[in-house]
């Protein structure tokens, strides 16, 4: 896992503090240090059918796990937002990992429409609806082979035949799949650095050297 705290990678290693149960199952408090900044991390979990437990590091539940919530500290485990990438993406995506934890399916919302405005506004596709904007995207054959995979696995997880309201209706909260919320901010990391952050630094690197080109007296690059 990230720390939430300063975004070292880490293997976790949980300790358990069971508190007592009720009629939604077996309450325990779990909670690791971060070994590069010592900081804590608290999860709530629920277990249906009895206590967690922990085994090489990581929490075991015995029948239904019905809650894992973070709730220290509150905020993201991803990686910030490249500066580059312009504010009216960057807010609908931070927003969306801020969620993540507490509703993964206002999360998939949010990152449905942030995903929507990234194939509109980046990779000017004509307004439709979500799956048929993947589609002509992917029908260009412009993108990244592995991303192109990724952008298409957004459509086939979240079963936009089963579940249109998610491809035309892309605010709405409704039932997500398993792992479709992070996979939604998986790829969305993946489009801001095709369309901001690799463009940028070729951008850098050409202007570096024009300069060169420009005090040696030869023609700049266009």
């Amino acid at each position: 896992m990230k720390c939430p705290h300063c975004l070292h990678a880490f293997h976790d290693n949980f300790k358990l503090q069971n508190i007592s149960h009720d009629i939604d199952g077996f309450w325990t408090l779990a909670y690791r240090t971060c070994p590069n900044c010592y900081r804590l991390i608290f999860t709530m979990a629920c277990a249906k059918d009895g206590w967690p437990i922990v085994h090489q590091g990581n929490i075991g539940f015995p029948g239904t796990m019905v809650h894992d919530i973070q709730f220290w500290p509150k905020g993201s485990t991803r990686a910030p937002v490249p500066e580059c990438v312009t504010k009216e993406f960057a807010d609908d995506y931070h927003e969306a990992c801020l969620v993540l934890s507490d509703s993964p399916k206002a999360s998939a919302a949010l990152s449905r429409r942030c995903l929507q405005h990234l194939l509109r506004e980046k990779g000017g596709v004509k307004k439709a609806n979500l799956e048929k904007e993947i589609l002509e995207i992917l029908a260009r054959n412009n993108l990244p082979s592995h991303l192109a995979a990724s952008l298409d696995a957004v459509r086939q997880i979240g079963n936009f035949a089963a579940h249109p309201i998610k491809s035309s209706s892309t605010g709405e909260i409704v039932e997500v799949e398993c792992g479709e919320a992070e996979w939604n901010l998986e790829v969305i990391e993946s489009l801001f650095d095709f369309y901001f952050v690799q463009p940028e630094i070729i951008r850098k690197k050409k202007n570096a050297l024009n300069v060169k080109l420009k005090d040696a007296g030869k023609p700049l690059l266009k």
